[in-house]
């Protein structure tokens, strides 16, 4: 068996002497307060899990011949990269397996592909594991869909970020594995400022933020704007439901579930923050993650993005020419909230179908992918050299890495991963989420959107959501 490094295969706890036979002598730290050689199990044994069976103990289980397949969305050939060289490194306990990332149209279609799969009786059908968000996990855990990750994952809740399970969290269960959690934050371009003189340092308000674009267009006669706005539904999904909202400690439902988005003051606040930039001409009309929106980055006509930090990849993909010019801060905060925007969480859920022969395996990559700082880092390497994307790992230890501190040329020797680390504190409270999330956002997004066209006010649009949240739904369904 070859040297392994610090994800190895999954055996018997109890065999310590074997397991340092199969390793090679390595003793490497494993992030976890173990050695090389002991990664997975060593989970599983933190976990008060039982090892992976193999017939009589001691021995190494080998998975049987297949397709390990994931249901993802955004670029999975990346990922994919990662998973394919763990597999070539454990052929021992996985000679003939494959895996394959599947690509969808977002989380949405992920939750429709697997429930209707489901309902069709398929199981053969299903997928081993997918990437979920918050909606999507509660969706398929109620339907029974969902492994139940508690017991395995309860041990490893210090290892991580603060809030890395809980999103994956109903009534006390944790239904899937922590991927990322990314924070909102402000890029702004600096060289931008710096020809306006304008301090980006006043944009840690909202209030600042707004000014900052006055500024900026006062200055320019109008050739800057502060930000975009999109007249497809992504102004709800990044600039309100992922943005302003949690950032304004805003609300849709109380917390018995009735329709308050009509009342609330955070919602008020917070899209009157958006209603005041787009009135007042701050905003570039532009769909984003299409080309007209790079064209104006490049040419420098928009300043700043407060956005998830995910964007990192689409702004070194498509805005070379900016290169170099771009900085990174926590996004404005609030006055009377004082929260810096609200983390995005996303995960990987393993696929409840019955006799499932990867459901172990896909714990150990997890594992490995999570706590393995060696692999991680020549993949993320590997990620740059491709403009690819990847995120910030969760867990703490790997986060304290030199690695994650190196400066960036995109961001003019910022280090773009330490301030990554960093804009998660002092974070807000995502909205609360529902099983009626999905359906709430078309409607929300459909008065905004008629808002954007300028067909109707603010406040008209806001007072549309309340009605027609209350017509088309009614109460919500509050999970603790």
């Amino acid at each position: 068996m070859k040297k392994r490094g610090i994800a190895l295969a999954l055996t018997v706890a109890m065999v310590a002497g074997s397991l340092a036979g199969c390793a090679g002598g390595s003793k490497a730290s494993d992030g976890n307060g173990g050695t090389a050689g002991t990664s997975a199990a060593g989970a599983q044994a933190e976990a008060g899990e039982k090892p992976a069976e193999g017939g009589e103990s001691g021995e190494v289980q080998v998975f049987p011949a297949g397709t390990l397949t994931v249901y993802a969305m955004g670029n999975p050939q990346y990922r994919q990269q990662w998973f394919e060289t763990w597999l070539e490194n454990h052929r021992d306990i996985a000679p003939e397996v494959k895996i394959e990332f599947v690509q969808t149209e977002g989380t949405a279609d992920i939750r429709e592909k697997i429930t209707m799969t489901a309902l069709s009786g398929a199981t053969e059908d299903l997928p081993d594991a997918a990437m979920l968000d918050p909606v999507t996990i509660m969706d398929l855990a109620k339907a029974g869909l969902l492994k139940d990750e508690t017991e395995y994952l309860t041990p490893l809740i210090d290892k991580m970020v603060d809030g890395a399970t809980t999103d994956a969290t109903i009534s006390g269960h944790i239904y899937a594995l922590p991927d990322s959690v990314r924070p909102q934050v402000l890029f702004y371009n600096q060289e931008i400022f710096d020809t306006y003189g304008i301090d980006p340092e006043m944009m840690k308000t909202m209030d600042g933020y707004i000014e900052a674009g006055r500024k900026l267009k006062e200055e320019s006669n109008g050739e800057v704007y502060l930000s975009y706005i999109d007249p497809t539904s992504k102004t709800w999904r990044y600039w309100g439901r992922r943005g302003l909202m949690p950032s304004a400690g805003a609300k849709i439902w109380d917390e018995n579930g009735e329709v308050i988005i009509g009342t609330d003051e955070g919602t008020k606040k917070a899209l009157g923050a958006l209603d005041t930039m787009n009135q007042e001409g701050l905003l570039l009309k532009t769909t984003i993650m299409e080309p007209a929106l790079y064209d104006a980055i490049n040419k420098k006509q928009v300043a700043t993005f407060c956005i998830g930090a995910f964007w990192d990849e689409f702004m070194r993909k498509n805005c070379e020419a900016t290169k170099g010019q771009w900085r990174v801060m926590p996004a404005p905060e609030f006055e009377g909230v004082g929260k810096a925007g609200a983390p995005v969480s996303q995960y990987m859920g393993i696929i409840e179908k019955g006799d499932n022969p990867y459901s172990e395996l896909f714990r150990m990559m997890w594992y490995d992918f999570t706590f393995d700082t060696e692999a991680k880092e020549v993949w993320v390497n590997s990620m740059e050299e491709q403009n690819a994307p990847y995120s910030n790992p969760v867990s703490t230890e790997m986060l304290e890495d030199p690695f994650w501190k190196e400066p960036s040329d995109f961001y003019g020797g910022q280090s773009f991963r330490e301030m990554e680390g960093k804009c998660l504190e002092n974070g807000a409270s995502n909205l609360v989420v529902t099983p009626q999330d999905a359906e709430a956002d078309e409607i929300i997004s459909a008065e905004l959107e008629t808002y954007v066209a300028g067909n109707q006010t603010m406040e008209q649009a806001i007072a549309n959501m309340d009605k027609n949240l209350k017509a088309k739904i009614g109460k919500a369904e509050i999970i603790q």
